[in-house]
């Protein structure tokens, strides 16, 4: 994935964390939603986000919250959609 992309998943992902009032810092590997950082209307709006900004076909996926529990995940979702 470009670098660009990954960084406007960061950017994103970082606002939704503020916007809960979480400051804590954010690497790729950071789980979002099994660790409760984030919640479910949070995973709607990033499912939406993914869906307009990277054309992220959850239709043709088997939707896991681990598919996007991370920016890394993230990443390999898009590329695999991508590649396909």
């Amino acid at each position: 994935m470009e670098n660009i992309h990954k960084q406007k998943i960061r950017d994103y992902l970082t606002e939704a964390l503020n916007n809960q009032g979480d400051k804590q810092p954010l690497t790729d590997t950071d789980s979002l939603f099994v660790s409760g950082r984030l919640d479910s209307v949070s995973m709607m709006m990033l499912v939406v986000y993914l869906e307009e900004e990277f054309a992220v076909n959850f239709k043709a996926t088997d939707f896991e919250v681990a598919l996007i529990d991370s920016i890394d995940a993230i990443a390999l979702l898009i590329d695999s959609q991508v590649s396909a």
